[in-house]
């Protein structure tokens, strides 16, 4: 007689606590301005303004936006300022980086302002693998943000977590 197979891991009490379902969502935009550079190296004022001024703003509406160079040049701050002034009716959020850092800010954004009372005294695993850019600073934010409210956590999956903390 065969006994009946019993999915421990779906009856539990444990909570899944996946940052890809805080992924804000968008569009994600590099703004290099290597090109907008004398020889790609050298910020002539001048140009540089014609530059800023002649570019076409509304393409990064509603959109995430990295200021970036990706040439060895020294850019003043008033550069990406400038920049700053003609994005900023457009873009959702501008910051001076790559990619990595523009994620890493949006996520800091949102658990900042993540409500976890619903994670009460619960026993939460951080899902690990994920198919967004979730950087790993978020989910040191995310341990920090819910281990004030939480009985446990843990991270991976339900099947093969790794302990974290456990309240006292």
């Amino acid at each position: 007689m065969q006994e009946e197979i019993v999915n421990r891991v779906a009856s539990s009490a444990l909570i899944t606590f996946d940052l890809e379902d805080y992924y804000p969502e968008g569009q994600r935009l590099i703004l290099d301005i290597k090109d907008w550079l004398y020889e790609g190296i050298v910020l002539k004022e001048k140009d540089f303004r014609t530059y800023v001024a002649n570019h076409s703003w509304e393409q990064y509406q509603d959109a995430y936006v990295a200021l970036h160079c990706s040439s060895d040049a020294i850019v003043p701050a008033w550069a990406f300022m400038l920049i700053t002034t003609k994005l900023q009716p457009y873009a959702k959020q501008i910051v001076l980086g790559d990619r990595v850092l523009l994620e890493t800010i949006l996520y800091r954004r949102v658990i900042e302002t993540l409500n976890v009372s619903s994670f009460e005294g619960k026993s939460v695993i951080i899902k690990g693998c994920s198919h967004k850019p979730v950087p790993e600073n978020a989910y040191i934010w995310a341990t920090e943000k819910l281990q004030g409210v939480v009985k446990s956590i843990m991270y991976g999956e339900a099947c093969s977590s790794v302990p974290l903390y456990k309240k006292k």
